[in-house]
């Protein structure tokens, strides 16, 4: 792993050349190229595995890892080797660093920023207190399922002072059964999927509920990190409250989010942390994509809360087939993605495929 000045220059680099969200470098997530490859790349004290989350690269490396461990059984996603659903987190991550998401948003420390560590994550931090649950957990679960190896055992560090971050196997469970259990869930999905005599499409299809399962446990389980919102605008939050909406439509959709498909949906997010005065879709330092991403984010949460929660419940029971939700992930990438799809469109059509299940 290089030097943290080194580092930062690379950040620096990437970030100034792009008007959006910068999330890749020669195709692969920002940074990959400096993850640890092997578990013998990451600190180890008294025979356990010690990452540090709270350092970009090594809760990257925890993702690379996943990754490959679990690669031998990702079959039924397809023939290349970035189809595995895990391969979103990682983009999701690398968002989150170039955006300025991941740094203390408190003022109290340099962490995160350009004048301090760019490679410190803020345990301040909403959006990197919520990602928590989608890297630390889902690791400290394959590990317990066997997918790192026999018998190994991880505890990861934890800034002196901080106690609100489990740091064990043992301690998530305790804390947070239920997204644990998901995760667990999942993993031994994938070992269960070799041997099954389901088509492959349906196979595919099964595993991503159970992916997306475990996903939306962990993102209801960092509700835990509430408290940490009150260090961002009110039009940042809203923002995230409605990116943590639209994630109840890609979960029910079984969306694959490969490195590709992730790509697509991640590179449109907002650049930087949104401020008071911001209003999509004409904030004019964001890119036309961005601001049309933030535009359609608002109106999915809106509708949603003026129609009771039905918009979500509806859209759930739409995707009650592998071919509706092949339907669904169609229509949500048109909406997300291309300024022509009328919300109207999307409204009539997916009402629609609710009524035919």
């Amino acid at each position: 792993m290089l030097r943290p000045a080194i580092l930062g220059l690379l950040l620096a680099c990437a970030v100034s050349l792009s008007s959006s969200a910068v999330i890749l470098e020669n195709g692969m997530p920002v940074l990959w190229v400096h993850t640890a490859g092997q578990l013998s790349d990451l600190p180890v004290q008294n025979d356990i595995l010690n990452p540090d989350p709270w350092h970009f690269l090594h809760r990257m490396s925890l993702y690379r890892l996943m990754i490959a461990a679990t690669d031998p059984f990702m079959g039924s996603m397809g023939t290349n080797a970035t189809d595995s659903p895990i391969w979103g987190l990682p983009l999701q991550l690398g968002w989150m660093l170039t955006s300025g998401r991941l740094a203390d948003p408190t003022g109290v420390s340099t962490c995160g920023l350009q004048t301090g560590d760019t490679m410190c994550i803020s345990t301040e931090s909403w959006w990197s207190c919520v990602n928590y649950f989608v890297s630390i957990l889902p690791f400290l679960s394959a590990a317990q399922q066997g997918f790192m190896g026999d018998g190994l055992q991880v505890q990861m560090q934890v800034p002196e002072g901080v106690l609100d971050y489990c740091t064990t196997y043992a301690d998530c469970l305790s804390r947070y059964p239920d997204a644990m259990g998901k995760w667990d869930a999942f993993f031994q999905g994938l070992k269960a999927a070799t041997d099954s005599p389901l088509p492959e499409n349906e196979k595919k299809d099964s595993l991503l509920g159970l992916y997306w399962e475990a996903q939306m446990a962990s993102s209801y389980a960092s509700a835990a990190c509430n408290a940490r919102q009150s260090h961002f605008s009110a039009v940042e939050l809203a923002f995230a409250k409605n990116w943590l909406n639209l994630a109840e439509y890609v979960s029910a959709a079984h969306f694959q989010s490969n490195l590709a498909n992730s790509a697509m949906f991640i590179t449109p997010l907002p650049s930087r942390i949104l401020k008071e005065d911001d209003r999509a879709p004409n904030i004019a330092d964001l890119s036309r994509e961005e601001n049309h991403s933030l535009s359609t984010f608002s109106w999915m949460s809106t509708a949603n809360t003026l129609l009771g929660g039905r918009m979500v419940t509806m859209w759930r029971a739409a995707m009650c087939s592998v071919t509706t939700r092949e339907k669904g992930r169609d229509m949500l990438g048109q909406l997300l993605l291309d300024p022509t799809f009328a919300t109207t469109t999307f409204l009539s059509i997916f009402t629609a495929m609710a009524t035919s299940c």
